[in-house]
């Protein structure tokens, strides 16, 4: 289990059909979970969970093949680490703690995972907030020089025949660094016990592969749920709040709010003043806008 803990949070260990997800849970009020991104974990959301804990009942999760989750063995196929395996993780999740509908924001990885549980869930998600992505079926049908060069992890990480898996198991705090670093905005930095946290999880080859796992389903078994999902108009139905950085390469390389609605029904949202990760560069501003578009 990670060194660093959130102050005031329940930690619990709960079994999803046969998966371990490793969740925090603290407050009272309306339900609210948190998804976190690559390459990190649930402590993305640290400066941000307990002041939402003051008016919601705040559940922050590892997924499936990240932290201190379960990380099932990668499969031929995608399955197993397709965004709809991942999505009905956290179902079951919070039906094991006796929810039935809930309002959801997540980061990165964690916000793919979101964006299905609400297509195949319709009802369930009440409202959902995306920070700094736009779908994946419209980075993948829209790439460019630029996306493929300040995104290559997206297309190193599905390489074949244990390559990515071998590299970055040679140094994992280096990989870690090299991609986080970048992808921050300018002046903004993560502590170092929480890097530290991140580097602890992904020195476990088992985080490594499943994390690998995630992005070669991105570029297959996901990439057909999603035409299936787009070829038949099918669109996220809760209010959506979208948020991106403006130094990050969504807020510089997409219409971010034009590119949401091909795929939501109710969307919204601005740009906040920092890179890549919402929540640890303007934990005030994402704090600020969840509150306002959240139920309370």
């Amino acid at each position: 289990m990670s060194p660093v803990l959130l102050p005031g949070f329940e930690y619990r260990r709960i079994d999803v059909d046969g998966v371990t997800i490793n969740c925090a849970i603290a407050g009272s009020g309306p339900l609210l979970l948190l998804l976190h991104g690559y390459p990190q974990n649930h402590l993305i959301w640290r400066h941000v969970a307990p002041a939402l804990a003051e008016d919601y009942t705040v559940v922050l999760t590892d997924l499936r093949g990240y932290g201190d989750s379960g990380k099932p063995a990668p499969d031929a196929a995608g399955v197993a680490y397709s965004k709809r395996a991942m999505a009905g993780d956290q179902l079951g999740l919070m039906r094991r703690l006796g929810f039935t509908q809930f309002q959801l924001a997540a980061h990165d990885r964690g916000a793919r995972v979101a964006q299905r549980l609400a297509l195949d869930n319709p009802g369930i998600v009440t409202r959902l907030a995306i920070l700094d992505i736009v779908p994946t079926h419209h980075v993948l049908n829209n790439v460019t020089r630029a996306m493929a060069t300040e995104y290559y992890h997206w297309f190193f990480l599905p390489t074949g025949n244990g390559i990515p898996e071998h590299l970055i198991g040679g140094d994992p705090a280096f990989w870690v660094r090299s991609l986080v670093g970048p992808l921050l905005g300018e002046g903004a930095s993560t502590e170092p016990a929480v890097m530290e946290d991140y580097i602890r999880c992904f020195s476990d080859p088992a985080t490594i592969a499943a994390s690998c796992a995630d992005y070669r389903s991105a570029a297959s078994i996901d990439l057909v749920h999603d035409d299936e999902t787009f070829a038949a108009g099918q669109k996220v139905e809760c209010p959506v709040l979208v948020l991106w950085g403006k130094q990050s390469f969504v807020g510089r390389g997409y219409e971010t709010l034009k590119v949401w609605q091909h795929y939501a029904s109710d969307v919204r949202g601005n740009e906040l003043p920092a890179g890549h990760f919402l929540p640890e560069e303007t934990p005030d501003l994402v704090t600020a806008a969840l509150r306002d578009f959240f139920d309370r």
